[in-house]
């Protein structure tokens, strides 16, 4: 039997460009749009009663913005993922999405394969950020202070090998896995292994954090 498509709720002050979102989506058979909102307040009422399992929201909407709406949303429904969908990438933004509980970030002028891929990915658990985003992120975290209470993190119980330390460094610059097999040689199957066993080895639930992790390890 296969699995149920995942739900969407599309929200943007652009009325156009939520058209134009549902149509590239509604070709998928692995993925519904559930619904609409034109702002903030609009998607809380909306979630509410569609139960979306993935939100794309714009950032910079009219009566409620939607890093204040995604805030709320943790709190109402945490089981919803939030993926900010914006023109937008500067530090602000970025952060204070991801602080929301966005769990990706992306920007208007990616790939239609990527935002599918991104829809996918957030209703698996995953983390899914645009590369300059992602890039961010990990120099943001290389910025911490020495002192910073978190723990010292251990070497690997299991060290990576040299193949899965390309993947890896890749990974963490936001190639997909395409993108990888194509930088490294490799078939796309080959590349999935590698990242399993990447995020494995570093405890890590999605590529996001394997990433965070490896910089804290000192493998990038």
């Amino acid at each position: 039997m296969s699995a149920e498509p995942v739900r969407v709720l599309l929200v943007d002050d652009q009325s156009l460009f939520r058209e134009a979102l549902a149509v590239l989506l509604g070709v998928r058979t692995d993925i519904v749009v559930v619904g609409e909102a034109g702002n903030g307040d609009e998607a809380l009422t909306r979630a509410a009663e569609l139960r979306p399992d993935v939100v794309l929201m714009d950032l910079r909407m009219p009566v409620l913005d939607g890093i204040a709406a995604t805030r709320r949303l943790r709190v109402e429904q945490p089981g919803v993922r939030v993926i900010a969908l914006t023109t937008f990438d500067d530090d602000e933004d970025v952060f204070a999405a991801l602080r929301a509980g966005a769990v990706g970030y992306l920007l208007k002028d990616a790939s239609s394969a990527r935002l599918v891929e991104a829809v996918l990915g957030a209703a698996r658990g995953e983390s899914v950020l645009q590369p300059s985003v992602a890039a961010k992120v990990v120099a943001r975290f290389a910025q911490l202070p020495e002192g910073d209470p978190a723990p010292k993190p251990q070497p690997l119980v299991v060290p990576l090998s040299g193949r899965e330390l390309d993947v890896l460094r890749l990974l963490a610059d936001g190639r997909t896995n395409r993108e990888i097999a194509t930088e490294l040689f490799l078939a796309e199957g080959t590349v999935k292994n590698h990242v399993t066993n990447v995020l494995a080895k570093l405890n890590a639930r999605d590529r996001t954090q394997a990433a965070l992790r490896a910089r804290a390890l000192g493998l990038l």
